[in-house]
């Protein structure tokens, strides 16, 4: 077994040692990255037009495996990190060991405030999120958003796996856009794949992923908020099942303002 390579060192939080035209350099990529079929060459083109840390969030899903695979096979910079909310189906974190060992390489991972979480639960009840969509928003706030912004801070770049097909929400998403919001350009070098698209890709490269996507779980967030799919659901309605709202995200897509765990 490969032994896995030093843990990446995220850029202090607080620095920002490159300055960049962020909206230009993000309009440039989005042509860019279109006109390159292949993922290896749209993740060295962002290494060659981004100054500075690149974060990839991964949640360990299909598409994210697929990105991962890619940046460890070409050995490429970028600060490769995940969340773990506490609340992770076993197989996601067997996934999580056997793409380190597959890969010789660490996935950074980062934690929810432990105090936000009690103040949240003692608020709440332990599975208080399912009687509220505003108590479920402010669980993935707290375990998901703000540990997602701690860990960006200071990158010039964030690169995530949302492809197009997705949801409908998510039919537009461009190859690069500037977040003004976190101040870095946003990157989602897969976002033309289609479903067979990605899977080819996991096939031909022998690129470990969830065991649960075997079982009906096209889309897998925390254990309690997912179920499997039924046939001719949308892939992603086994998240958070019990609400009607059409476009559900968790927020780490649609960046809202955070709101405090005892608001």
């Amino acid at each position: 077994m490969t032994r896995p390579s030093a843990i990446p060192q995220p850029a202090a939080a607080a620095s920002q040692p490159f300055s960049f035209d962020g909206p230009a350099v993000a309009a440039a990529l989005d042509v860019a990255l279109a006109a390159e079929p292949c993922l290896g060459a749209r993740l060295r083109s962002i290494t060659n037009h981004i100054p500075g840390r690149v974060a990839f969030s991964t949640s360990l899903g299909i598409e994210d495996q697929a990105v991962f695979a890619a940046i460890a096979t070409a050995d490429l910079p970028f600060d490769v990190f995940t969340l773990d909310t506490g609340r992770h189906f076993p197989e996601t974190l067997e996934t999580l060991e056997a793409t380190e060992a597959r890969y010789g390489r660490r996935i950074r991972i980062t934690f929810p405030v432990a105090a936000e979480v009690e103040a949240l639960v003692a608020r709440d009840g332990i599975m208080g999120f399912r009687n509220a969509i505003e108590n479920r928003k402010a669980c993935c706030d707290i375990r998901k958003v703000r540990p997602l912004n701690t860990a960006l801070a200071g990158a010039n770049g964030w690169i995530t796996g949302l492809r197009r097909d997705q949801s409908a929400g998510r039919a537009h998403v461009p190859f690069a856009e500037w977040d003004a919001a976190q101040g870095l350009i946003k990157l989602n070098p897969i976002a033309d794949w289609s479903l067979a698209t990605l899977e080819a890709y996991i096939k031909d490269n022998a690129v470990p992923i969830n065991a649960l996507h075997r079982q009906g779980f096209p889309s897998i967030g925390c254990q309690p908020c997912t179920r499997a799919i039924r046939p001719g659901e949308d892939i992603r309605a086994g998240r958070w099942w019990w609400e009607n709202e059409d476009g559900k995200e968790c927020g780490l897509h649609n960046r809202p303002k955070h709101k405090d765990a005892d608001a």
